[in-house]
């Protein structure tokens, strides 16, 4: 199939064979001449920061991802990495979901778990952490703060019966509370409503270096909940099989990902925070 691509897009595709023969397939020979020059300006570009093995190809709404450029599959077109029906979509019922959960339901339990975690624990209500989020831009992630003031919480994970916690935390980790704040980061947009869990920037840097493919989960926004929590991958990863296992469901959203799975995932998370989940501590 002859493929022609707007000029007013980027049109290069990173091929893990590299420009061979490839290339003459994109394009209708008429246009060669200004695709070259398309590319020309697109290598001289900075590089993105995200990176993934030349091996590592996967898909993103039936499109398909090399290096952060989505080629969709099936009617072969060549458009933007950043997707548009699959950013523009997500986008529009970030803002509205999080607007709705700032105005129905934080404007008056933010006061009150204000209010329990400083009567328990000296110290700020609101903790803020720099996480990984997309392209591994560094943000300011805020949570309502579930243990006492420490000096390892950017390097140290928390696990089971970590003493750090305060009994207050305990139960807003079990239901997921002490992430509630983190709707003001999306509608800041550096975080999405649902979305690989952004991670310390310790423990990104540490994947990075142990796992290949691990830089694919930072080509969207991270999430407040993602299909990995939903599925019980959450909490303490010990070893690398773990955050393995993690990965595998992150990357399975991301082939995987429709509006509908989007909300399937918000009502599961409701579900686990009304029941509490038994996979937090």
């Amino acid at each position: 199939m002859e493929r022609v691509t707007s000029l007013s897009r980027i049109i290069f595709i990173l091929i893990q064979e590299g420009l061979s023969s490839r290339y003459l397939q994109l394009f209708k020979p008429a246009l060669k001449i200004e695709q070259d020059k398309e590319l020309e300006r697109y290598f001289s570009q900075p590089c993105p920061s995200v990176t993934v093995a030349a091996n590592s190809n996967i898909f993103i709404n039936n499109a398909i991802t090399l290096n952060g450029l989505l080629i969709e599959n099936q009617s072969q077109n060549v458009f933007y990495a950043n997707n548009y029906w699959f950013r523009s979509s997500k986008r529009v019922f970030d803002i509205v979901f999080a607007l709705t959960v700032i105005v129905f339901i934080l404007s008056w339990l933010m006061p009150v778990i204000a209010l329990l975690i400083s009567i328990e624990s000296k110290g700020p209500v609101i903790f803020i952490q720099k996480r990984s989020s997309r392209n591994n831009q560094k943000f300011d992630c805020y949570k309502f703060r579930s243990m006492y003031l420490n000096d390892k919480s950017d390097i140290a994970q928390t696990a089971k019966g970590d003493p750090r916690i305060t009994k207050f935390g305990a139960f807003l980790r079990k239901t997921n509370l002490d992430e509630m704040p983190q709707f003001f980061n999306v509608l800041m947009g550096n975080m999405s409503v649902v979305g690989p869990r952004p991670l310390m920037l310790s423990q990104t840097l540490e994947y990075a270096e142990l796992i290949d493919t691990f830089m694919i989960r930072h080509l969207v926004k991270p999430g407040i909940t993602g299909w990995a929590q939903v599925n019980g991958l959450r909490g303490q990863t010990t070893n690398v099989s773990e955050m393995l296992n993690r990965l595998e469901a992150d990357v399975w959203y991301l082939k995987n990902w429709s509006f509908l799975l989007d909300i399937r995932i918000v009502v599961l998370t409701v579900y686990y925070t009304i029941v509490g989940d038994k996979h937090a501590f």
